[in-house]
């Protein structure tokens, strides 16, 4: 789609409330720095963007988001090096995932060259938002809306595109318990599972709740038609560790392409392990955990980063799961990954984009 001009109106804040926040005890989404960006589109073509001060939006009662769910997002995060420049981890890919998801939502994409241009933009005007603590990042968060004022079943004519970020510390502070669902459904084939759309995490938010009273910080979805297969965590991809060897869930339609899974399977075919993409049966890796070969379990996202699973539940069993050492692959990796996003280690795969 076109856009007419790629120039940015930026209005800046007139007092930061930098100084208000707790850089020691921060959480996680709730946090917000002084600027957005905002884009409208109409007439099949992107206005010019704009940065402006944080802000409530203004929307009628009637705007087509609020019933029909049309809206995808993307999580990034920025981190500052040691010469305090400004690094992004392989925010191409999200722009082109971020594209992937609209087109399945029927909604208008942006240029990838544009949506990383904005992301910059926004991020260096509040560059002193990103936090120097270890573990902690800004968090940047690209979506968009329907915004037609229309009760009706159909596409929209006119969206929002938005940019906001969150200084934000670690997503879990401790390894996680999760549960293997078998009777709620996160995405079927043909559905719209690979995207990054609203109502895909909305669907999974009661079976969540379910577990979280049994004492479950997470799921792990399974596949719609049988359960028998595994697919990812309510936040993360799922990997595991068997043996020498690596496996994960293949992406596909039901499953989100995710980048920090990437990244991982990447390294750690780079480092000499045997790697696999493919079906993963819940019965295989309970036969790997009771056979004690399954050597870790864990999980990957932007938000979590690594996040060590330390108990998997399967019709009524929690399987005690290794975790926390250091010597284990996912310490190691994410040690790695921190490290590279910080400019610590040499950009060998070229996933760094800094000003």
């Amino acid at each position: 789609m076109a856009t007419s001009t790629t120039q940015l109106e930026i209005t800046k804040v007139s007092k930061s409330r930098i100084n208000e926040v707790d850089w020691v005890n921060l959480p996680f989404g709730k946090v917000f720095s002084d600027h957005m960006l905002v884009m409208d589109y109409e007439n099949e073509t992107w206005a010019k963007p704009a940065i402006k001060p944080f802000e409530n939006l203004s929307l009628t009662p009637a705007t087509s988001v609020l019933h029909y769910g049309q809206t995808v997002f993307e999580g990034m995060k920025a981190y500052r090096n040691k010469e305090g420049e400004v690094s992004l981890f392989r925010a191409i890919e999200n722009a082109k995932r971020f594209n992937q998801s609209a087109k399945r939502m029927c909604m208008p994409t942006i240029p990838t060259a544009l949506f990383i241009n904005y992301v910059k933009e926004l991020v260096s005007l509040d560059r002193n938002w990103i936090p120097t603590e270890e573990g902690h990042s800004l968090y940047i968060r690209p979506f968009m809306i329907a915004t037609d004022p229309y009760v009706g079943i159909r596409p929209s004519a006119t969206y929002k595109f938005m940019i906001f970020t969150c200084p934000v510390g670690k997503y879990y502070s401790e390894p996680v318990s999760v549960k293997i669902e078998t009777e709620y459904t996160r995405a079927a084939q043909g559905g719209t599972g690979y995207a990054k759309a609203g109502g895909n995490y909305a669907s999974s938010l009661y079976p969540a709740k379910l577990a979280a009273e049994q004492g479950y910080q997470q799921l792990i979805w399974t596949d719609a038609k049988e359960h028998k297969y595994i697919e990812e965590a309510g936040t993360m991809n799922v990997i595991f560790q068997v043996g020498n060897k690596i496996i994960t869930p293949k992406s596909s339609d039901t499953i989100l392409d995710g980048i920090t899974r990437k990244s991982v399977m990447e390294i750690a075919k780079d480092w000499g392990y045997e790697t696999e993409e493919r079906q993963i049966s819940v019965a295989e890796i309970i036969t790997a955990i009771k056979n004690n070969e399954l050597k870790e379990a864990f999980g990957a996202g932007t938000a979590a980063t690594i996040a060590p699973i330390k108990i998997i539940s399967f019709e009524g069993v929690d399987y005690k799961i290794p975790n926390g050492k250091n010597d284990l692959f996912s310490a190691k990796v994410l040690n790695y990954l921190n490290e590279y996003k910080l400019g610590k280690v040499e950009d060998k795969y070229n996933w760094i984009l800094k000003f």
